[in-house]
């Protein structure tokens, strides 16, 4: 990441931007390699790192500056205010890197000019833990290098993935985009069964987290897939198959999250169309 060549525009630096911006300084990317352009850091800055430029708008952009990515992390739905200043990037050779959910590769052909090299990823929350999981798909005017140069950003905070399909980006949306929030919902569930057979609150929700974490983690690091782990803590007859029967019967666990991942898809397909 340190020999990347050229300079680096963030547009937007919220808590996903920011995240990328502190994995990117990790990594050993100078900090006077970076521009970033935020409005709501007008007035305080310390959330920046000592020696990225900050800017408020755009417009201020110095004349002379070539970014080799230019990277949106702004909300999708102020995208069509903000991307057609950055037009001009794009005839200097510059990739634009998008990580707007249900905003599709051809808004940004359409705003920035038709044969902008554009690469679109979505990545999720964990990044700010350099654990984020991070999918790109790239239009055809993007070059290898510059693929590789948006796929070694992204895999500064966490793993990353390739789609040929951007039809697939809403299904990888509902799923790794989305899913932080199913496992907090679930660690928030778990607890409140603790609480409801009796444990304390605050001993409730430690159990819960590191349970979930710790299971996380276990899955991460064995070669054994999710369900043989599944299988390797249940004993026959045991308390683990009683609540799976709850979990893994009529009505269960597995019909409402694909429910559940089905709606997030859905609504993706709705933003992006």
């Amino acid at each position: 990441m340190s020999d990347l060549t050229g300079a680096l525009l963030l547009v937007g630096c919220g808590k996903m931007g920011g995240a990328l911006l502190g994995g990117w300084l990790d990594q050993g990317i100078s900090a006077d390699q970076v521009v970033v352009v935020e409005p709501a850091l007008d007035s305080d800055r310390s959330a920046v790192p000592a020696g990225v430029t900050v800017l408020s708008d755009g417009g201020d952009i110095a004349a002379d500056f070539s970014p080799a990515v230019v990277i949106f992390a702004v909300k999708p739905q102020v995208m069509g205010d903000v991307v057609p200043a950055y037009s001009r990037f794009a005839a200097a050779g510059a990739v634009f890197l998008s990580i707007a959910a249900g905003t599709p590769i051809r808004f940004f052909e359409d705003n920035l000019g038709s044969a902008a090299a554009v690469v679109r990823v979505m990545p999720n929350t964990p990044a700010a833990v350099r654990q984020g999981m991070s999918v790109l798909c790239a239009n055809s005017h993007a070059s290898q290098a510059q693929r590789d140069l948006c796929g070694g950003l992204m895999a500064a905070v966490g793993d990353t993935a390739w789609l040929d399909d951007e039809a697939l980006m809403d299904a990888v949306t509902a799923v790794s985009g989305s899913g932080p929030a199913y496992v907090f919902h679930l660690i928030e569930c778990l607890a409140q069964a603790a609480v409801d057979v009796g444990l304390e609150p605050d001993l409730a929700a430690r159990l819960a987290l590191q349970t979930v974490a710790g299971s996380g983690e276990l899955a991460r690091q064995s070669d054994d897939d999710a369900a043989q782990l599944r299988v390797n803590v249940t004993s026959p007859g045991g308390t683990t198959q009683a609540a799976l029967e709850v979990l893994m019967g009529s009505g269960g666990l597995q019909p409402l999250m694909t429910a559940a991942v089905q709606a997030a898809e859905k609504r993706g397909r709705e933003l992006g169309a």
